[in-house]
Parts: C-alpha cells; sequence; structure tokens
C-alpha cells in the first residue's frame, strides 16, 4: 500500500481509503468486521463514514456505521492508528435542528459522532453536503469552535460545486478562519464532467486533498453489466436514474477499453477502473467499500498495479456519459 499526504493536512493516508456505507445495509457486523481486519493487515489506514449510514436499510436508525467503526477500533486497540474521517448534515433526530449545518446541528452531531466512533478526536470532518437554509459563516464559525474545542482535527466537505467549494474557499480566507482541506466528489470513468469541468482545476490550485466516492459507478464499472443487457432485478441499479445514464454506446464503449487494457496488464476491470482515478495527481485516496473481504482484497489490487501512461491516456480519451 502507498500512502500520500492529505492535501495541505498532516495527514498521511492510504491511496485506497475503506467506504463503510454498506455496514448494516448490504452487509451484516460480522462482515463488517472482517472487512476491517483485512483492509488493517493490509496497509490501509483511512476510513470513511457519515453519521446517517445506513439510515435507509430497514432497521438501522443512522450511525450504525459509526458505532460498529468504534467497537472495532476498542476491540483491536487501533483509536491511534487509523484515520477516521465522518460526515454531518442529514437528519439525525426529530425537530428542526435534526438535520443540516448550523451550528446547532453540528455541535450535537459532532458530539454523538464522537461517543459513538468511541474517539477523543475526529481527524477529518465533513460536510456531506450543502446547507442553503444556513448561512456559511455560522456553519465556517461552528467547526472553528470544535476544532479549538479538540474535538476535531480538519474539515473538509463533500458534494460541493466549484462554486460552492470556491465560496468557502473565500470567506475564510477572508475571516480567517479553518476552510475545508477536502472534497469527496462523484467522480468515476463514467461520471467525469462534475468534478473535471472547474473542480478539479481549483483543487490543484488550492492544494485540497481530494478522495472519491463511487469510484465503480454503484457497480457498472465492474463490468457485469452488457450491452442489450437488462439490469438485474436484485441489482442495486436496478430503477436507478444515474444507473441508467451510463447503460449507453459511450458508457458500454468504456467498459470495452476497460476489459481490453484489463486482460493486457492481467488485472481486473474494477482494478483497471480504480487505476485510472490513482493515477489522477489530483487525487489523494479513493473510496472503495465492499460487503465481503473477497470484494476489498481485490480492489486493494489496484493499488500495486498503476497504468501506464498510454493506457491512461486512452482512457481520458473516451467521452463519458456524465
Amino acid at each position: 500500500m502507498q500512502y500520500k499526504q492529505l492535501g495541505q493536512t498532516e495527514l498521511n493516508v492510504s491511496r485506497l481509503c475503506l467506504g463503510t456505507m454498506t455496514m448494516g445495509w448490504t452487509s451484516n457486523k460480522e462482515e463488517s468486521f472482517a472487512v476491517m481486519n483485512h483492509a488493517v493487515e493490509h496497509g490501509v489506514n483511512f476510513f470513511d463514514t457519515a453519521d446517517v449510514y445506513s439510515f435507509w436499510a430497514e432497521g438501522n436508525p443512522g450511525g450504525v456505521a459509526e458505532s460498529w467503526i468504534g467497537e472495532w477500533l476498542t476491540e483491536r486497540n487501533l483509536k491511534n492508528k487509523v484515520i477516521i474521517a465522518t460526515k454531518a448534515r442529514g437528519r439525525m433526530w426529530p425537530g428542526p435542528d435534526g438535520e443540516g449545518l448550523s451550528r446547532q446541528h453540528l455541535m450535537r452531531a459532532v458530539d454523538d459522532s464522537l461517543r459513538r466512533l468511541k474517539v477523543e478526536v475526529i481527524d477529518l470532518y465533513q460536510s456531506h453536503w450543502p446547507d442553503q437554509n444556513t448561512p456559511l459563516e455560522e456553519t465556517m464559525r461552528a467547526f472553528e469552535e470544535m476544532i479549538k474545542q479538540g474535538k476535531v482535527r480538519y474539515i473538509g466537505c463533500s458534494n460541493h460545486s466549484a462554486k460552492e467549494l470556491g465560496e468557502s474557499l473565500a470567506l475564510c480566507q477572508k475571516l480567517g478562519l479553518p476552510r475545508y482541506e477536502t472534497l469527496q466528489p462523484h467522480y468515476n470513468l463514467v461520471h467525469r464532467t462534475e468534478y473535471e469541468s472547474e473542480t478539479m482545476s481549483m483543487c490543484a490550485k488550492e492544494k485540497l486533498g481530494v478522495i472519491p466516492y463511487s469510484p465503480l459507478a454503484g457497480g457498472f464499472l465492474t463490468g457485469k453489466y452488457k450491452r442489450q443487457e437488462r439490469v438485474p432485478n436484485d441489482s442495486r441499479g436496478f430503477g436507478n436514474d444515474r444507473m441508467k445514464a451510463y447503460m449507453n454506446d459511450k458508457g458500454f464503449a468504456i467498459i470495452e477499453l476497460l476489459q481490453e487494457i484489463s486482460h493486457a496488464r492481467q488485472s481486473t476491470i474494477p482494478q483497471t477502473a480504480l487505476a485510472w482515478l490513482l493515477a489522477n495527481p489530483t487525487i489523494t485516496s479513493v473510496i472503495v467499500g465492499a460487503n465481503r473481504v473477497s470484494q476489498l482484497a481485490d480492489s486493494l489490487a489496484a493499488a500495486d498495479m498503476p497504468l501506464s501512461a498510454d493506457q491512461k491516456t486512452d482512457l481520458d480519451g473516451l467521452p463519458s456519459p456524465s
């Protein structure tokens, strides 16, 4: 496993980050603990989660992934050896302050996350997505307060546009506030425009750490979908408008080139898709999720299988569906 400095922070993180959205949703506690064990045993020192994970699953009120991570960290005595990133913004309790990026919500949310994670400080605390109903200054001053209190080391954001990110960075510079040091964008081979159009150059200029999520496009970039085939009813992509947007000539041309390159380099299609992201100099660490150890093992191999310059150029040259 290789490591890279996370933006301008003092954190050195593994090039692959364990995503935990599946915990309590598509993977049970035993499977989740086994995946975390495999991750650290193979050099992963960076976990990403969120307080809401995974409230959409039956019987999951949110907070389950954080709680399982906390139990696992305590059981393995790894509290100071794994870099933990979590997120806040979604609804976690009833009432007007039950969601959002207001000071009232954030100060309670960070305490709740610390309790569930069983840690004294969160390494990276992120805005899960913007909140148009809260003044930006209120949000950033709340983050400043929790940093001063020693509850959070660094802050970052997820799902922010270039405009939103730029406004935040400018405000923090003007007021002398701690700024977002990382961005967590939706970025992969079939979803490129959102990040590449403006945000990528901004992240490079501002020296932000970038940790993209959904690197395999919800399973599309595993190669399991074929031309002229319908999405299976039991697939996470079934009925998903985002998945449908990939299942066209542009999307399948990418899959076919991935298959060709993977055959030449004796790797799997997911490994090649991940290697393409890791070859981007603006990317710090790629978030990979896994229901089972075998899935994670396949993904982790990508860190040691770089693309050739020609292979990257070929993949860069294909138009993205979105």
